[in-house]
């Protein structure tokens, strides 16, 4: 390696880090690679693209006993809310949904308990008051049944939180779900596919287990999971009295667990793949998640139709509210139509969304990139230091795209 590693002048990357990147990344590619460096099984990518055109894609570590590669895909968690709220912008791109719209319109069902004036809108920014997972599924293996859970979201009560802010980390999924089953008959893997991985020619985003044939190879999770939640008496403390707890920690409580939901982590082949949670288990490659977003900065398909119209651009563009959650701790999310923003260098004019663990996809539409990040590790000891990767990975992405001229220069080096 030249003492011009790291882009200063030259594109050289470190050893065991494969993929390219161009002069100006230096400071991104060092803290990527502490990021993600000597992490036991695990590994991660980091793919940005401007305009459309890949400007950089790395990659380093591994996936289990395999190396990774750009192809190598991990769950992005919460990450996978982005590409669930994108076909919903599709369909109503044309004329099939309109946002403010009440859910009942298109879903009859729905209307059940006092929910007939909830609008698609929402839905989309977690306003629905339907965030508590205990109220429709009483054990893991029930969260599994994905049209169970849209079933019984449609029959179930909104709570107080009802119009507040308040995070749906699963529910959030489920129920947009039901709301485009309704409308097109499609489950949201199979719309997946045809709203946004075909039109704009991705193979690296799946729900769940990647589709036979596919060149995505899944990575599995690295580290303790989450644990800590499953012990005994942690579980029976969140089961009994967590959701009976007042304020922001009762509603993280209740929007994230039930009995034995960490197990559906476990083992080389976890039980999540084979299930349909639009919230949670979006199966992506950094690349895949990023020119996904490229689209969302008036991108095209492929075959050079625009993949949203302007209107529909200048929707998902606007910042819906910018009342602190309730179920996240009052962070100020300034939700947008499924994505949020971020009072932080490099994310207040762009939107995107960050799963649990760190990874994430982001778009800023004025400067044209798109950039995410991925990576296997799920550890409830390091999880704080992994969630906060895109406060200091996004600016320096942003920073080093400024720094940019000219075309990448591809190094292709096998990772070590």
């Amino acid at each position: 390696m030249s003492n011009d590693a790291y882009g200063q002048d030259s594109a050289a990357l470190p050893a065991g880090v494969g993929g390219f990147a161009p002069a100006g990344f230096g400071p991104l590619v060092r803290a990527f690679a502490t990021l993600i460096g000597h992490r036991r099984g695990a590994g991660g990518a980091l793919a940005i693209y401007r305009h459309g055109e890949p400007l950089a894609h790395f990659w380093t570590g591994s996936a289990g006993d395999r190396l990774w590669t750009a192809d190598t895909a991990p769950i992005v968690f919460s990450a996978t809310k982005g590409v669930t709220a994108t076909v919903i912008h599709r369909l109503a791109d044309r004329g099939l949904i309109d946002y403010q719209a009440p859910v009942a319109e298109y879903w009859p069902q729905f209307a059940a308990k006092g929910k007939g004036a909830i609008t698609v809108a929402d839905v989309l920014t977690h306003r629905s008051g339907l965030s508590s997972l205990p109220a429709v599924a009483t054990t893991a293996t029930e969260s599994l049944d994905h049209e169970l859970m849209e079933d019984r979201l449609a029959l179930a009560a909104p709570d107080r939180l009802l119009g507040v802010p308040t995070y749906h980390a699963l529910t959030y999924g489920w129920l947009l779900a039901g709301l485009a089953r309704a409308v097109t008959g499609q489950g949201m893997s199979e719309l997946i596919r045809s709203e946004v991985t075909d039109p704009l020619g991705i193979d690296g985003i799946h729900l769940g287990r990647p589709a036979a044939g596919s060149s995505t190879e899944y990575a599995r999770l690295a580290g303790a999971h989450l644990k800590l939640a499953g012990h005994p008496i942690a579980a029976g403390f969140l089961d009994r009295v967590g959701m009976r707890i007042p304020g922001p920690l009762g509603a993280a409580a209740r929007c994230l667990f039930v009995v034995g939901l960490d197990s559906i982590l476990d083992g080389d082949e976890p039980t999540i793949l084979d299930t349909e949670m639009p919230a949670g288990n979006g199966v992506c490659t950094a690349a895949g998640l990023a020119k996904m977003y490229a689209a969302l900065a008036d991108g095209r398909t492929v075959d050079g139709r625009p993949f949203l119209q302007p209107s529909t651009h200048a929707a998902i563009r606007r910042v819906q509210t910018y009342q602190l959650d309730h179920a996240l701790f009052y962070l100020p999310m300034m939700w947008h139509l499924g994505y949020h923003s971020l009072p932080m260098p490099g994310a207040r004019n762009g939107f995107g969304h960050i799963g649990l663990g760190g990874s994430f996809g982001w778009v800023d539409p004025r400067s044209g990139l798109s950039i995410a990040y991925v990576h296997n590790r799920l550890d409830q000891a390091l999880l704080p230091y992994d969630q906060l990767a895109l406060g200091w990975l996004l600016p320096l992405a942003v920073a080093g795209a400024n720094a940019t001229r000219g075309r990448a220069t591809k190094i292709d080096r096998a990772a070590a």
